[in-house]
């Protein structure tokens, strides 16, 4: 079994609330908080933004993206345009919003330096057991400790575009990261990571880490 995974009934409302009480019990005035993509993600934002906006002060919030495509900020694929349209245009604003530029790989090497840790990191997993823009055979899996954020790409050509993306070692400076997962398509990749196989996704670790996952995702899981 996965440490710190919970078959959840609502993965979207359990996500809002760890958000909110992770923001509750936040030990600087600040609130670092790593954007995920994807449509479960869309989902988790959109919840979010009902539930957090009055419990979460905003303003004290700084928002990262744990990875982002080489796209246009604009562009349908852009992580930063959904999470504006499910989140951000929804609680009004946040203190500061640190978009990740393709083009300013090692700017936001030496903005996540000096922040030093994350309060919150929110990551998913793919079908294929990637998490971030981490895939498996890609460069970005090994990277040296200090790098905490890559370009990479998907080697087997699945997921298109180029990408930007926190490292295991970026991760790894997490609080605390959440990882959501939802649905059928990806219960033999969680069955693969509670099993230890050599998958991105089993290779996240930061100071706590909490799985929320729906029981069609779980259904593969040994009981165990």
């Amino acid at each position: 079994m996965i440490d710190g995974l919970t078959v959840v009934d609502d993965v979207r409302a359990a996500f809002a609330s760890r958000v909110i009480e992770a923001f509750g019990a936040r030990p600087d005035e600040s609130f670092a908080f790593a954007l995920s993509g994807g449509g479960t993600a869309r989902r988790c934002y959109e919840c979010l933004a009902a539930e957090g906006a009055t419990r979460i002060d905003w303003w004290k919030v700084d928002v990262y993206w744990g990875d982002e495509r080489c796209v246009p900020h604009d562009h349908e694929d852009s992580n930063y345009r959904m999470a504006r349209e499910a989140l951000l245009d929804r609680v009004g604003a946040a203190n500061a919003t640190h978009l990740m530029r393709c083009a300013e790989v090692d700017a936001y090497q030496l903005r996540l330096g000096d922040l030093g840790h994350f309060d919150v990191i929110h990551l998913g997993m793919g079908p294929d057991g990637h998490t971030a823009s981490l895939f498996a055979g890609s460069d970005a899996l090994d990277a040296d400790p200090g790098r905490l954020v890559s370009l990479n790409e998907d080697p087997s050509g699945t997921n298109p575009h180029p990408r930007m993306t926190l490292t295991f070692p970026g991760i790894a400076r997490a609080r605390l990261v959440i990882v959501t997962v939802e649905g059928e398509a990806k219960a033999e990749a969680l069955a693969g990571v509670a099993q230890g196989d050599d998958l991105p996704a089993t290779r996240i670790a930061a100071d706590r880490v909490v799985w929320l996952v729906d029981g069609a995702a779980a259904s593969l899981l040994s009981a165990d």
